[in-house]
């Protein structure tokens, strides 16, 4: 279990990170070829950006959750024999 954790928090989480940063670069460089100005980048942007980080970190935190109350419930119960 423990292993499952880690791999998602050192190779899921990232991949997340990463998606994040490409739909951002994407949106960005489409809004810049479409002659939006800075005006579009300090408000719709950043608000969008910020929506999907947060719902990248709850859909995370969503994904991992289980695996960390098994964790700790199983810590909780003791050792079995």
């Amino acid at each position: 279990m423990k292993k499952l954790l880690w791999f998602k928090l050192l190779v899921v989480l990232p991949l997340i990170i990463m998606a994040d940063y490409l739909i951002m670069a994407f949106v960005g460089c489409t809004t810049c070829l479409f002659g939006l100005g800075d005006d579009f980048y300090c408000g719709p942007f950043c608000l969008a950006g910020k929506i999907l980080l947060l719902l990248s970190a709850g859909l995370f935190f969503f994904y991992i959750f289980p695996d960390i109350r098994a964790l700790l419930k199983k810590e909780e119960n003791g050792k079995t024999a």
